[in-house]
């Protein structure tokens, strides 16, 4: 027996050998696999930092050449063209002079499940990895993928464009809105920006439908182009972003009611358009053909906007208040930093609330800026109203030059364009014809009833500034996943360059043909027409007209600002008469506890920096030369008004509106003709 167990010894010290060095071996490639991964990791890091990179890069040059530009006068070229020039090159350069990385991917079949997964987790070897969905792939370009990472990586997912970029833009275009010459022009905004809008998108929409119904005939159109779809088109490129234009009137001080009405359109007109196409998304008819007419989907379509629009102008506002009221009953001013902190991040968590909700974050984020512009600027430190200001003017800036980088990085970058020349001809006829027709008509019916009137020049010069910018490009790349919508982005991307570069390239030119007025100092009047001169010194049968007037122009304002100026500003800020002034008698605990004691202590009631005061036929005087003409039609030599005392008794609640909002001490030139509030008031 011994004998025979003595071969066993090799045997045994043989196999431990072999484990060892097979535990050896096993060790060496796990090592070499971490390695891997680590190289792999760091070599990711790199070019994250670099794309980044290549963005600051980008941004810091375009700010010199618009430093150059402002320097040399150059006005045929705005910032966001130049930043979109900038983009094209870089994409040029990434696209053909980068080697693409090695690997490549290999397809693997699931023919077993019906749905994409959004998560994939893979076992290879043993190890499990994770891959998530970018999107889907037609057979046909299944070997075209992108293998070069570095242009993955300057390809951003949308949502950054909606999370972390518009907010800042749209919240910048509420907090800074010069609100006298928006609301004075308020009614012929919201015509033009929910009328015309819808106007827009149905037209646009319809003769889309006719082009795709052409290109099918001629057989350049190779998937499924529905109607609703023609109608998201529609509502995608119906939003107007006339920065480069707004950006020229501003530096030229051109007419202050042409540049509120572009201005307002454009702001309200983005909201209207977001929200429109997501009432056309949740279109969904009953019954086998998804697609077709269907009257109960189009009324819950519309009760889907008119829902979230609501919902969202709600959230937006309220959001707006809390911070009002945060800020007044705290003691956050004597800590500027906390308090403009504070701001910032209330505000954008407005966007980022509406969207987890299911409401629109570029809605309630535009109301939160006009609600923070009203209430909460003026419960703000001086320090934290600079900061605050300053903060959203530089983020504005930088999202905005961002995003148009991008535009022109994309037509390189993007992987899945499709170029239909039919498609893109007849979009810019569709455009132009929608944009015509909701101009001109909207103008003669607005005009039946404005005091003062929007001639041809202004109407001619909204239909040229129907600029499309970055909310038309983060609409159209938020969805890539069909054809058709492949097909949308790629021609609203053309029609991005062509309206910034051709259209913005031509409004100085386009300022001088129609003889519209520049060097025009934003706090002045119009000029008096022959019109409203008549309707001034008019009396006996006059007055009808007179009141009309008035009534035209600030009634329904009149009604909110009363109830503003007696009740919201004292609660919400520390301006507006004392609660226990306007308040009946038994509400007087309650007015004590919610009126500021600033109200008390200040003799001179606080004013906001951009006065959004009402004009008043009634409380108007037109002096020409030496002779003073009323809005009774009485006149006399012209005599010194004085100033307001803050210890003065309200004779009434508009009165008291109008010292509140600015109207009392402003004293206006324009040409010869100078327009002079009173002052003082007789019994």
């Amino acid at each position: 027996m011994a004998v025979s167990r003595l071969p066993l010894l090799p045997l045994l010290l043989l196999a431990a050998g072999g484990l060892r060095a097979a535990e050896r071996s096993g060790r060496s490639s796990s090592a070499m696999e971490e390695l891997a991964t680590e190289k792999e990791a760091e070599e990711s890091h790199r070019q994250d930092s670099v794309s980044l990179l290549t963005f600051i890069l980008l941004l810091t040059l375009t700010i010199l050449t618009i430093w150059l530009f402002k320097h040399r006068r150059v006005r045929f070229l705005h910032e966001t063209g130049l930043a979109m020039i900038y983009g094209l090159i870089v994409g040029v350069i990434l696209r053909y002079g980068t080697p693409s990385s090695s690997g490549h991917d290999k397809p693997f079949s699931c023919s077993q499940e019906d749905r994409p997964f959004t998560t994939l987790l893979v076992n290879v070897s043993g190890k499990f990895f994770e891959y998530t969905l970018k999107g889907e792939i037609s057979p046909g370009k299944i070997h075209n993928v992108e293998q070069n990472d570095m242009l993955r990586k300057v390809t951003f997912d949308p949502e950054v464009f909606f999370n972390i970029l518009l907010p800042p833009i749209i919240f910048h275009a509420g907090y800074s809105l010069k609100k006298r010459h928006f609301f004075r022009n308020l009614g012929s905004i919201l015509a033009y920006a929910f009328l015309g809008t819808a106007v827009s998108c149905f037209i646009i929409g319809n003769l889309m439908y006719g082009v795709v119904k052409l290109m099918k005939l001629v057989g350049q159109l190779s998937d499924k182009f529905y109607y609703t779809d023609c109608l998201l088109f529609g509502a995608i490129i119906s939003a107007t972003d006339p920065v480069t234009v707004l950006a020229i009137f501003n530096e030229l001080h051109a007419d202050v009611d042409l540049y509120a009405l572009l201005f307002g359109e454009s702001v309200l007109n983005d909201a209207v358009a977001i929200v429109l196409s997501s009432s056309i998304v949740a279109y969904q008819p009953t019954g086998e053909n998804t697609h077709a007419f269907d009257a109960a989907a189009f009324f819950k379509s519309v009760g889907v906007f008119l829902g979230i629009f609501s919902g969202s102008f709600m959230m937006g506002a309220v959001t707006g208040v809390v911070t009002a009221l945060v800020t007044k009953f705290t003691k956050l001013h004597c800590f500027p930093l906390l308090e403009t902190a504070l701001f910032f991040l209330m505000s954008w968590s407005t966007f980022l609330l509406a969207e987890a909700c299911g409401f629109t974050g570029v809605v309630a984020v535009l109301f939160c800026g006009i609600t923070q512009a009203h209430y909460t600027y003026n419960n703000l430190s001086v320090e934290s109203r600079s900061r605050t200001k300053q903060l959203f003017e530089v983020l504005h800036f930088l999202a905005e030059n961002f995003i148009f980088s991008y535009m022109g990085l994309a037509l390189f970058t993007f992987q899945k364009h499709i170029f239909s020349p039919v498609f893109i001809i007849g979009a810019f006829i569709a455009i132009f014809l929608g944009r015509a027709a909701h101009i001109y008509p909207l103008s003669f019916l607005l005009n039946l009833g404005r005091r003062h009137k929007i001639n041809w020049s202004f109407q001619h010069m909204m239909m040229f500034s129907g600029l499309r910018g970055a909310m038309a490009f983060a609409l159209a790349i938020r969805d890539t996943a069909t054809y058709s919508h492949q097909m949308m982005f790629s021609t609203t991307l053309l029609i991005v360059f062509f309206t910034v570069w051709i259209v913005g390239g031509g409004t100085t030119p386009m300022l001088s043909w129609l003889n519209i007025r520049v060097g025009v100092d934003p706090d002045q009047d119009p000029p008096p027409t022959n019109d409203s001169f008549q309707v001034l010194q008019g009396d006996g049968p006059d007055s009808a007209r007179r009141n009309r007037t008035k009534q035209e122009s600030a009634w329904l304002f009149r009604l909110w600002y009363s109830f503003d100026h007696n009740y919201l500003k004292p609660i919400l800020t520390h301006s507006g008469p004392p609660l226990t002034t306007t308040l009946p008698s038994w509400c007087g605990l309650i007015a004590r506890c919610l009126t500021s004691p600033q109200v008390y202590d200040n003799q001179e009631q606080l004013r906001e920096e951009d006065s959004d005061f009402i004009l008043n036929d009634g409380d108007l005087t037109v002096t020409y030369g030496d002779t003073t003409i009323t809005a009774n039609g009485s006149s006399g030599p012209h005599t010194a008004t004085t100033s307001l005392d803050g210890r003065r008794t309200k004779s009434s609640s508009e009165e008291a509106l109008e010292r509140d909002l600015g109207a009392a001490d402003h004293e206006v030139t324009s040409r010869g003709t100078r327009l002079v509030f009173p002052l003082e008031y007789n019994a």
